[in-house]
């Protein structure tokens, strides 16, 4: 009941506010018609006087009277016809809208789409019932986690809500914590390891990498961890590794695999700019560096990646019109979380194609991608 008093005292109000600019009559500056008749009748008096002092002929003043009176008539219809205006009539029939179809409009919209007959429920309700309010599911879990910390089960639940709602950084966190309490799964490393290069803003990390190469050695055939890794090596310029890695994915694929289409655009990306000549200009690894990395553990593999980047770095000295080697040296150094040399070489790159030709916008684009800073004067 006090919900309809409610309602009723703020539409009237509203009403009250809508109406007072109508009930306001225009304010006229002067009534030409109703002047008119009163000037006409003063010469139609002083006709008559005129007349009765023989100032004017019986004749001159009957076709004055006659002439004044035409003009009296056409002066009198003008202010009947002035005192009903279209424009009152439309400030009527706006009073009548807002006082009785606007209430009426509003009441029948929120019978038929509005639940009148739906309780109060305060925060504490809703909690214990969220139905399909995610942003209420959210809640009830982070707060059954603060009194229960250990349980693996709510960090599980909760770390994929968290990254679909955008919340990378503590969905890396509910991954991690579910990790911990409930240990390694493919979908827990999965899902922390794409977290991670969210937040790395889609650079596969060292850490990252790790998790995959955990999760492919749980589960053989994961496309998920597949993919990143084969993006890994894309990202340290590994193009014919990468390339091979996703053209294995692709054959062991089913043909209605919705992750395809993604994957020969990769494959499309590296099919140019391959072979021995290439490679050697741009210190990518021979086979024999490739077959050794994999007998490396992860530490000495990533000394042997830095060593493959110093090599790069030595080449674009002695030979700095290389956009392609500038761009890959640039993710590299990013890839090994050497963000400094990132920058600077960026810069370095930036003297050989200025900011404001094709290569160096493709340079400022990259440094965009990579949340890179491209102000400051390289070494």
């Amino acid at each position: 009941m006090f919900f309809w008093i409610l309602v009723a005292i703020m539409t009237a109000a509203v009403a009250a506010v809508l109406l007072l600019p109508l009930l306001r009559r225009p304010v006229v500056a002067a009534d030409d018609a109703g002047h008119d008749v009163e000037v006409y009748r003063d010469q139609l008096e002083e006709l008559r006087r005129d007349e009765a002092t023989g100032l004017i002929g019986a004749t001159e003043a009957e076709l004055a009277r006659a002439e004044v009176a035409r003009r009296l008539i056409a002066a009198s219809k003008a202010e009947a016809k002035g005192r009903a205006s279209p424009a009152e009539r439309r400030n009527r029939l706006a009073q009548a809208f807002v006082i009785l179809l606007l209430p009426a409009i509003g009441l029948c919209l929120y019978i038929a789409t509005g639940r009148p007959d739906l309780p109060a429920q305060p925060l504490a309700e809703r909690l214990a019932n969220p139905g399909n309010d995610i942003s209420v599911l959210i809640a009830k879990a982070e707060n059954h986690l603060a009194r229960n910390p250990d349980d693996g089960a709510g960090w599980d639940l909760l770390a994929p809500i968290y990254y679909r709602s955008g919340r990378v950084e503590d969905a890396a966190n509910a991954f991690s914590q579910a990790i911990r309490l409930l240990g390694p799964t493919p979908e827990r490393l999965d899902g922390y390891a794409e977290t991670l290069i969210a937040q790395s803003n889609g650079i596969v990390t060292a850490e990252a990498r790790a998790r995959l190469e955990q999760s492919l050695a749980l589960k053989a055939d994961n496309p998920r961890a597949e993919y990143y890794l084969a993006l890994a090596l894309e990202q340290e310029g590994k193009r014919a590794e990468a390339r091979a890695a996703f053209e294995a994915m692709v054959k062991e694929a089913p043909a209605d695999a919705p992750w395809l289409p993604l994957v020969n655009r990769h494959i499309a990306g590296l099919a140019g700019g391959e072979g021995g000549a290439v490679a050697g200009a741009l210190g990518n690894p021979t086979a024999d560096d490739v077959a050794a990395a994999q007998d490396l553990s992860a530490g000495d593999r990533q000394q042997m990646i830095a060593g493959m980047v110093e090599s790069l770095a030595a080449k674009l000295q002695e030979n700095p019109d290389n956009i392609e080697g500038w761009t890959r040296i640039i993710r590299s150094y990013v890839v090994l979380d050497q963000r400094p040399k990132a920058e600077a070489a960026l810069q370095t790159a930036l003297k050989t194609f200025p900011a404001d030709s094709d290569n160096g916008k493709q340079l400022l684009a990259l440094a965009r991608d990579l949340s890179i800073s491209a102000e400051g004067s390289g070494p």
